[in-house]
Order: structure tokens, then C-alpha cells, then sequence
């Protein structure tokens, strides 16, 4: 069985996160992608750490959050101000179906390397432009980054609680998002070249994304005017939805229907709180939280989470737990699922995050772990390009590629 994008060539001119997150996802899906880094330092990821993976001496090698977003890539190094270097990339995108790129507006329009450049050469060239704040508007030129947005864009002023300061969520959400949008609009730019025989050029903003997955959030403050504040882990339109403090440890309630509640307040014998008035259906309980909630609150502070747990999960209240990532990663469903996977990597085995996706008929692969710095150039010049070892070695020598691989 093959991989649902076997066969497609995806050149990677992005580095940090939100391109990477995007083209390792095209490669699991079976996408061959070749990763252009700067001679000598690479993707600036590489050195974002610690952690870093040690190599077979013991020396510190690839980060691990450059080992998250780069498995399946061949890493290539080329220089993009050498003359020579950019006509290694404009070669490799007349033979590629895919560019992803995340420099900034206009910069490398001023090397030739641009989409309106070389769709000329390849007409059918699907080109994704991944940058802080889009291709137009008053900041197109300036840069982006996952905290900057997060902050601009909305999401640290939901999150945090109430008293206190707005707080940016745990993981670079914003250009894993951005990731996940350039996916969906390459794949459909894909089925669009199949109708229309051409690629064509997609502008997609860290910034923009961000705003759309404000979702009810914004939508709400588009419907009543009104700023919703920080409710910690409160739901702004469900109660009882967020965490509660149980005798030993916090845990997860998170109450979808006027039934489950029914079924919570005979687990915590307070089922004259299901009959109440202000608090019968979801609508009023939203509008009565504050009276709500404390009454729940010292009831389940009466006795362990693992009781609590057990007694919902067995009535059909919806739960969890509250885990940090060394439970997540122990967690039987997590094993289950392959969420946890182990590869092969030139400096000894890694542990990585797998594929969420789940095909029937064409599953995900795992074709590499990320790659060492230029581990690939020699070998996708010999075979993508045809160059010859003469050819490669006149590229070394002028500086246009790197010679870490």
C-alpha cells in the first residue's frame, strides 16, 4: 500500500514551525520533501534548545524541537544569496509540485526565487507563503512570531485566569495551526490543478489563522459587542465544564448536556441542584455559574479524584484527569494508538509524536527521522538534478551548498 501523496515532490523553503508542522505532514502522508537549510547553521530550530538528541560521542546534536516537525525531509544545504545557489532552487522547483516558504514579503522576489518567477517555469507549482502578517495590509513587512501573535491576535487575552495576567497557551499553537490550515490549502490546491492543469499561489498569515480559530469565542464578541474575559478553565457557554480541586488532586469535569448534569449531581448527592430552577437547563446554569459552582465545588472536594472518576466515568459523565506529559506518554490509549513512536536516526533511535491520522487504506509512513544538517545534499543533487560528482564538487567549492553532509 502507498501513502495518499506518494509520488508528489514538496520543495521546503520554511523553517521554524508553521512550515515544517505543514511539510512534516505532507511527508508522513507520502509526499517526498526536500528541506533547503543555510550552509552551517541550518534551520534556526537546530539550536533551540536544551534538550538536545546526543550523538554517538556523547556531543549534542539536533534539538528535540527541531526533531518535532522535521521527520521524513531531506535536508539539503544551499546557499539562496549565491548566484549558484538559487539556480539549485529554481532547477529543483521546476521538478517539484510544492513550494513552502516562510521568508518574509517581497525577500525572495529580490533573489529571483519568487512565485511569480518560477511558476513561469512550472506553471503547475502549488506555492504556499507562510509569513507573520500576510502578503498585503500596513504590516506585511513586518515579521511574525508564535508569541507575538498569540498576544495580537487575541488568544492570550482568553487564557489565564481571571485575576490574573493573560497568559500564551503551553506550545506554539498559533504556528501549529497555521501549519494545519497550509495543509488543507495545498491539498485543495491539489485537487484544483487536477481540473485546471495549474498551481497557484496561497497567502497564508500566522496572524490571520490565529483570528479564525478564535471561532465562538469571536463570533460571540461579533454577536453581543461584549470582550469575554479570562475564565481560566472555565467554559464561557457550558457549566459545568472545567477543572475541580478533589480531596488529593484536580480533575476534569466537563458537563455537555442537561443529562450528564442530572447523572453529576446523583454521583455527588445533590440532585436537588438537577431540579433547581436556575440551574435545570445549560442556559441557566451559564447565567447562575457563580452560585453553581461552589456548591459543586465542596462536594467534590469531599473526596479523592480516583473515586470521582470512576463513580462519573460509570454514570457517563464525561472526565479526566489532569496529566503531565510523562502520564500522557504512559497512558495506555496513548501507547493504543501509536502516539508514541521510535525511529532511526544516523545518531541512534529516537522517540517522536506520531501521525494522529488514522487510513484505512493508505496509512501514514514514516519514511526518516529528521535529517543531520545537509545529510541529503549530495544525493538529492546527484538524483533530482543529475548533477555529476565534478559538478557537486565545483558547487562546494564556490560556496552555493554546504558540505556538513
Amino acid at each position: 500500500m502507498t501513502a495518499p501523496l506518494s509520488g508528489l515532490r514538496v520543495l521546503d523553503l520554511s523553517r521554524i514551525l508553521a512550515g515544517p508542522t505543514c511539510t512534516q505532514l505532507l511527508s508522513d502522508l507520502g509526499a517526498e520533501v526536500i528541506k533547503i537549510e543555510r550552509p552551517g547553521s541550518g534551520d534556526d530550530t537546530r539550536g533551540w534548545g536544551p534538550p538536545f538528541k546526543q550523538d554517538r560521542d556523547g556531543r549534542e546534536g539536533e534539538s528535540a524541537y527541531f526533531l518535532s516537525a522535521n521527520r521524513g525531509k531531506k535536508s539539503v544545504e544551499v546557499d539562496l544569496a549565491h548566484p549558484a545557489g538559487q539556480r539549485l532552487i529554481r532547477d529543483l522547483a521546476g521538478v517539484s509540485d510544492i513550494v513552502v516558504e516562510n521568508f518574509k514579503a517581497a525577500d525572495l522576489a529580490r533573489r529571483g526565487l519568487d512565485y511569480a518567477t518560477l511558476s513561469a517555469l512550472n506553471p503547475r507549482l502549488i506555492w504556499c507563503s507562510i509569513t507573520g502578517f500576510g502578503q498585503t495590509g500596513p504590516d506585511a513587512e513586518r515579521p511574525g512570531y508564535d508569541f507575538l501573535v498569540q498576544g495580537r491576535g487575541g488568544i492570550m487575552s482568553l487564557t489565564g485566569d481571571a485575576e490574573g495576567p493573560p497568559m500564551k497557551v503551553g506550545v506554539g499553537i498559533a504556528d501549529v495551526m497555521c501549519g494545519m490550515y497550509a495543509t488543507t490549502a495545498l491539498l485543495a490546491a491539489l485537487h484544483a490543478r487536477t481540473a485546471s492543469g495549474r498551481g497557484q499561489h496561497i497567502d497564508l498569515a500566522l496572524f490571520d489563522c490565529q483570528v479564525a480559530w478564535l471561532i465562538n469565542q469571536g463570533v460571540g464578541y461579533l454577536t453581543d459587542g461584549v470582550v469575554p474575559p479570562r475564565r481560566g478553565n472555565d467554559h464561557p457557554t457550558i457549566v459545568p465544564y472545567g477543572t475541580f480541586a478533589a480531596e488529593d488532586v484536580p480533575f476534569i469535569v466537563a458537563v455537555g448536556n442537561d443529562a450528564q448534569f442530572a447523572r453529576l449531581c446523583r454521583v455527588a448527592g445533590l440532585e436537588a441542584l438537577s431540579v433547581d430552577p436556575r440551574f435545570a437547563r445549560n442556559a441557566d446554569r451559564v447565567r447562575n455559574r457563580d452560585a453553581l459552582i461552589p456548591l459543586i465545588a465542596q462536594a467534590i472536594g469531599m473526596r479523592p479524584a480516583a473515586e470521582w472518576l470512576r463513580a462519573l466515568a460509570e454514570a457517563g459523565v464525561p472526565c479526566g484527569p489532569v496529566n503531565d506529559l510523562a502520564a500522557v506518554f504512559d497512558d495506555p490509549q496513548t501507547v493504543a494508538r501509536e502516539m508514541r513512536i521510535r525511529l532511526d536516526h544516523r545518531d541512534g533511535p529516537v522517540d517522536l509524536i506520531g501521525n494522529p491520522i488514522k487510513f484505512s487504506e493508505t496509512p501514514v509512513r514514516y519514511a526518516s527521522a529528521p535529517p543531520t544538517l545537509g545529510e541529503h545534499t549530495r544525493s538529492v543533487l546527484a538524483d533530482v538534478l543529475g548533477l555529476d560528482g565534478p559538478a557537486i564538487a565545483d558547487l562546494v567549492r564556490s560556496g552555493a551548498i554546504g558540505t556538513a553532509g
